[in-house]
């Protein structure tokens, strides 16, 4: 276990550093600069401002330099924000993103896990067919139009949930995470659902359950004792990418329902070539993946010690 995790982690390095290379490169391709929309700023101002951030020097040494920031994890100061580095601003917007991701993980993993079990165990009967239609539903409807939905409804109509902000909001009883979070885990409870389901019939068929079951084991403990460990393994290997979907699938969420997360910077920072808050957020971001993925590994090599070889 702990080989693989060290090499697992040792990936980590080239791998950000083939996401930093190919976000730097691709960013400098795209015309126009930081400071090119500045309507009021006059060439020479605009020269100085460059020369200023080093955006006047040849790309292979913009590039040169910021890789040696990055070692020392210094992301660099935001052309956005004058007053805060990129390194801030990660640090302020990233618990909120971090918030809704992790209670939208826990709203996917019960709904998908219950809604899956259910049907697994009343398989072909409506216990079985109303949660699926239900699930593909999720999957088909993206967040983007979820979430306008559920902010009609559960904002605007019922008031119990804010439409758009983050700060200040006392009046409506239900926390301001509360709605993109539903929007985010509904979206990902039907793919847990689906998985659930598959493992659980296949777990369901095999020799040790109908063992069980001949030894008059009761229904209830066969299914939480036995099948379930099992029949989550396909819901474990997704957990990785899920969660970091979550967080980083936040990015439309957070538009939708105006909330300052890390993915409502990114959006500011492409919009504003702001490059250092546009790189520092990739890496940061891709990083996350790896580690979720990583953490989701070790739980199914807990789980499964089969699979270990």
């Amino acid at each position: 276990m702990i080989k693989i995790i060290v090499g697992r982690l040792l990936q980590l390095i080239p791998v950000l550093w083939i996401i930093l290379t190919l976000t730097f490169f691709m960013i400098k391709v795209v015309p126009g600069g930081p400071f090119s929309a500045e309507r009021q700023a006059t060439p020479e101002v605009i020269a100085q401002l460059n020369a200023y951030y080093g955006l006047d020097k040849p790309v292979w040494r913009q590039y040169l330099g910021y890789l040696s920031k990055v070692v020392r994890f210094d992301f660099g100061p935001s052309y956005t924000y004058q007053s805060e580095s990129v390194n801030e601003i990660i640090g302020r917007a990233f618990p909120i993103s971090l918030q809704i991701g992790t209670l939208a993980f826990c709203i996917a993993l019960v709904i998908g896990v219950t809604a899956g079990v259910i049907a697994a165990v009343n398989k072909n009967k409506l216990l079985d067919y109303l949660p699926m239609s239900i699930s593909m539903l999720g999957i088909c409807l993206p967040t983007f139009v979820l979430g306008p939905i559920l902010a009609l409804v559960f904002g605007l109509v019922l008031k119990l949930a804010p439409v758009s902000g983050w700060y200040g909001l006392n009046y409506v009883p239900l926390h301001p995470a509360v709605m993109p979070a539903i929007t985010l885990g509904f979206f990902y409870a039907a793919y847990i659902a689906r998985l659930t389901r598959g493992g659980m019939l296949d777990i369901l068929n095999q020799d040790f359950i109908r063992t069980a079951r001949a030894k008059g084991v009761p229904e209830h403990e066969i299914i939480f004792r036995h099948a379930l460990r099992g029949g989550l393994l396909p819901v474990v290997a997704f957990l990785g990418p899920c969660f970091a979907g979550l967080i980083s699938g936040s990015f439309v969420v957070e538009k939708v329902f105006n909330v300052p997360g890390l993915g409502q910077e990114f959006i500011k920072s492409v919009f504003n070539r702001d490059y250092p808050l546009i790189l520092g957020t990739v890496v940061f971001f891709g990083a996350l993946i790896v580690i979720f993925n990583l953490v989701s590994d070790v739980v199914q090599l807990l789980l499964d010690p089969r699979s270990r070889k």
